[in-house]
């Protein structure tokens, strides 16, 4: 194959943005290729393309000798192709250790105990993790995170090897080691094909072949020297700006860095001493000292998770160290001092600013919250914009700006009060490199000509040499703080970079320490004969893979662990004790009007009941009022005056029975009870006075069958377990799939040979375990808290409700892949389980007495029929005999939504 890599007409839109505008390329096989440019020209896009991760839009691509856009190619090419996606562990697990990260991903690709083992032992002792096999993933170094994601990514044998941005972040000792490794593997395996995006133009001059990108076209493609030659530059960053447009460059120039005068500015603007910053056990920061002069450019060095952001976060308020010293502008450094608070401008890593506001909108605001007088606000908002070359922008909002004119924004947000401190965290990352050397021609003008000092930190050594003096940082420590010349000169390096890497080198330990140059990578292939396992044995691998791997992170994540069963457990208790139709007890009160014999004998006949507590006799009507509203009554029995004479002579009368209906349902219980009460005391009067003798001669005796105590109980906890049933399962399944959206693991499921099927009911099989255990639970607080007797057929129960939780984590895997959150899912859950279970399953009001949607809901959805069996068992000790159409009920339901989900979820990012 001359070439493993083609594409015509290349083109990805996302609404009205052109990632990739008709691109023609040819890649041949066997070369390490370079893909060159800053954020958001469409590096990520078109290595998303070949990869298969991303579904076609418009064009061609031929990848490995076939059509991207055909399934079964991009099937049959997923174990040819090793993918490493931008973000640091983007791909990675973080509650996972290193060991169990390979061995998932070395199952997913079908190796078996021995190569798996064979193969992971192999890789981590030649990249430096064999060390930390136990570590969590989470835990790892930004350097050590790429060489796990590298790892993964070979756990099988690729012929195409593809990189995205895969240094970013990651210390210079880190990035000559990765690179190392990489031209290790070329070097072991010649005919593997290497496809590297980066936005480091040093990186891009080791690579074979370059592909320049801007705005989603190629600007040119060649080898280094090519570019060079081509640009007459002598750097490929200057090559890059030279390939651009004219429109673009027309506005560049050289950053001019004026010397830095320390003996005009003699004052101290920040000063740290012995700064400490602790999270738990862990140190973010350790004993930092510095000192920075009023008017310096001042430059902080250090890989993600070094401490330079939390350093200088500490450095403006906005975290407490937890010991040392630091002072600002002169004033001891403290949370609370809000007035040194405004001389200071602060510009975070990310983009912080309000993308509801527009550009002009977002400057007035902050300089409303700095203080500025309410008459200078607009002039100093207008002089921003002027400065910063906002002014075309000032109606925009922010998210429609290109990355460099966004930067340009933050800082002008930062300078709108006129601080005399500005610090900046990582203000260039991802911008291209005019508008970094714009933005730092902006920066050596406030410094020199405004007085104002500044402190940043990059990842840049270009930008670190521009720098007045620099602090390299590495573990929480500040390893050197010097001028730039003067830390190369101090370890003879040509370059600031050969210094960091010296003075890490000599920071780390011996066992965390790894000489790329002596490790050598042998990526061959494990020798071993062994039987080629079938195709349905691998996807049983894949399939359990990924339920191993759930259930880890399920049992390593508390919240959701106690959720599982003790949650259960607690809504039992609080639904099954709260929800109760019995009424026993009610407070009542009596106003007897009469005070007779009779009526006497008529209120004995109340207070013998076990439904009533009488409370003292009511005085007056105001009295009554009073009681019934304060709820001390429920009940108040008024009766007449010559209520016994009239009763004697067998005239009519009325008792009144007031009855508190603020509770319907309740209110009619009550009511049931005093009438009955009152019909029998009428009979057994009747009986004493030898009157209506034929009344007494047909008498109606009530007997219950299944609950002879009408114990609310029996009928409630049994409908519980299926409400709970069908809630917490699915609303634990509805995170499975939506949470790796948001972290970006899903990738995994696009990249590697899984498929959809075998993705779902991997997930789904953990919560399925932990479902069943938690409706284990349930059944005994039934029968042993609730003494609710369980007289059914204890395995038809145990079979319809496994069936019942398969299908209620199919629910939840229907909600997870249908959202886009967490939080959609969770309320799509919540809604689509609570309403069919309480509102149409029958609990509190029989499905035959629905009528029309609710009646229909309650006829369809397996919760009616889980509940149905749930009673039935427990209480009329039914069996399999008389509930095989809830069976069929459930079962039914569980492929079809199962199926549902298979159809929603994408296998490809669209």
């Amino acid at each position: 194959m001359s070439h493993i890599i083609e594409c015509s007409q290349l083109t990805v839109r996302y609404k009205s943005t052109t990632a990739i505008d008709n691109i023609q390329l040819s890649i041949p096989a066997g070369v390490t290729v370079g893909i060159i440019g800053p954020d958001g020209v469409g590096k990520s896009t078109l290595l998303s393309l070949i990869a298969g991760e991303r579904m076609m839009q418009q064009g061609s691509l031929q990848v490995l000798g076939g059509n991207m856009r055909d399934k079964k190619h991009r099937e049959a090419i997923c174990s040819d192709i090793a993918y490493m996606p931008q973000g640091l562990g983007k791909n990675l697990y973080p509650t996972l250790s290193v060991e169990e990260n390979l061995q998932f991903f070395a199952k997913l690709f079908g190796n078996s105990r021995k190569q798996r083992r064979a193969r992971i032992d192999n890789l981590t002792k030649r990249t430096g993790l064999y060390p930390f096999l136990s570590r969590p993933a989470g835990k790892l170094s930004g350097g050590m995170k790429q060489k796990l994601g590298l790892c993964c990514a070979l756990i099988h044998d690729p012929r195409l090897l593809i990189l995205d941005e895969p240094t970013t972040g990651v210390d210079p000792l880190a990035r000559s080691q990765f690179w190392s490794l990489i031209r290790d593997i070329h070097t072991a395996q010649p005919n593997i094909t290497v496809l590297v995006a980066t936005a480091y133009m040093d990186e891009a001059q080791q690579f074979n072949h370059l592909i320049a990108l801007n705005a989603g076209k190629i600007l040119a493609t060649g080898s280094p020297q090519d570019l060079l030659a081509r640009t007459q530059t002598s750097n490929l960053e200057s090559a890059f700006i030279a390939l651009l447009p004219s429109e673009i460059k027309h506005h560049h120039h050289s950053v001019e860095v004026q010397p830095y005068n320390a003996a005009i500015h003699s004052e101290t603007a920040i000063e740290a001493k012995k700064l400490t910053m602790k999270f738990g056990d862990f140190v973010a920061v350790d004993k930092v000292s510095f000192t920075i002069g009023k008017g310096e450019i001042f430059g902080f060095l250090g890989s993600n998770g070094c401490g330079k952001s939390t350093t200088m976060k500490m450095l403006t308020g906005l975290l407490p160290q937890t010991s040392g010293e630091a002072w600002l502008l002169g004033s001891p450094l403290a949370a609370n001092d809000i007035n040194t608070r405004y001389r200071v401008g602060y510009m975070s890593q990310s983009f912080s600013l309000y993308t509801e506001l527009t550009v002009r909108q977002n400057l007035v605001l902050h300089a409303k919250l700095f203080k500025v007088p309410a008459t200078k606000v607009e002039g100093r908002v207008d002089e921003m914009l002027n400065r910063f070359a906002l002014s075309q922008h000032q109606h925009n909002l922010p998210h429609a700006l290109p990355l460099g004119i966004r930067q340009r924004l933050s800082l002008a947000v930062a300078m709108v009060h006129k601080p005399e401190v500005l610090i900046l965290d990582e203000p260039t990352s991802g911008v291209d490199p005019i508008a970094r050397d714009n933005f730092w021609q902006l920066l050596i003008t406030l410094a020199r000509q405004d007085g104002v000092t500044i402190f940043i930190s990059t990842h840049f050594m270009n930008e670190a040499a521009r720098c007045d003096r620099i602090s390299l940082m590495h573990a929480g420590k500040v390893l050197i703080t010097d001028t730039p010349e003067a830390i190369k000169a101090q370890k003879s390096a040509d370059t600031l970079e050969a210094a960091f890497i010296e003075y890490l080198v000599e920071a780390q330990t011996p066992s965390t320490h790894t000489n790329a140059s002596e490790q050598g990578l042998a990526l061959a292939a494990s020798t071993t004969t062994q039987q080629t396992p079938s195709r349905r044995a691998k996807g049983l691998r894949r399939l359990l893979s990924y339920a191993s791997r759930e259930t880890l992170e399920l049992m390593r994540d508390p919240i959701r662990l106690t959720m599982s069963f003790l949650g259960s457990m607690v809504l039992m208790v609080v639904i099954g004790y709260g929800i109760t139709m019995d009424v026993e007890d009610l407070s009542y009160a009596v106003f007897d009007r009469d005070q007779s014999s009779i009526s006497l004998d008529y209120r004995n006949a109340l207070s013998g009941s076990r439904y009533f507590d009488e409370k003292p006799a009511i005085t007056s009507y105001a009295d009554m009022d009073k009681r019934m509203k304060s709820g001390e009554i429920s009940l108040a029995v008024e009766i007449p005056p010559e209520f016994g004479q009239y009763v004697h002579k067998g005239e009519q009368v009325e008792i009144g029975a007031w009855i508190d209906g603020a509770m319907p349902s309740r209110a009619e219980t009550i009511e049931g009870y005093v009438t009955g009460i009152h019909v029998k005391w009428l009979l057994q009067q009747a009986s004493q006075m030898s009157q209506a003798q034929s009344s007494s001669s047909i008498n109606v005796v009530s007997r219950y069958l299944y609950n002879p105590d009408i114990r609310s109980l029996v009928a409630i906890v049994p409908a519980v377990i299926p409400m709970l049933l069908l809630m917490i399962p699915a609303l634990l399944t509805s995170l499975a799939v939506v949470r790796e959206k948001e972290l970006g693991s899903i990738i995994n499921l696009y990249v590697t040979p899984v498929s959809k099927l075998e993705f779902l009911l991997g997930k789904q099989l953990p919560y399925i375990a932990t479902s069943f255990i938690s409706f284990l639970l349930l059944v005994a607080m039934a029968v042993w808290l609730f003494n609710v007797p369980l007289k059914g057929d204890v395995l038809a129960l145990f079979v319809i409700a496994l069936l019942f939780v398969t299908f209620s984590t199919s629910f939840g895997l229907l909600a997870s892949v249908f959202t886009n959150s967490q939080i959609a899912a969770i309320l799509l859950t919540t809604i689509g389980t609570m309403v069919p279970a309480v509102q149409f399953a029958g609990m509190i009001t029989p499905v035959s007495a629905l009528e029309g949607a609710g009646r229909l809901i309650g006829e369809v959805h397996p919760v009616s029929y889980f509940l149905l069996a749930s009673r039935g068992i427990f209480s009329k000790g039914l069996g399999f005999g008389t509930l095989d159409f809830a069976v069929f009920a459930i079962a039914i339901a569980i492929p079809i939504t199962l199926w549902l989900a298979t159809v929603l979820l994408n296998k490809q990012e669209r």
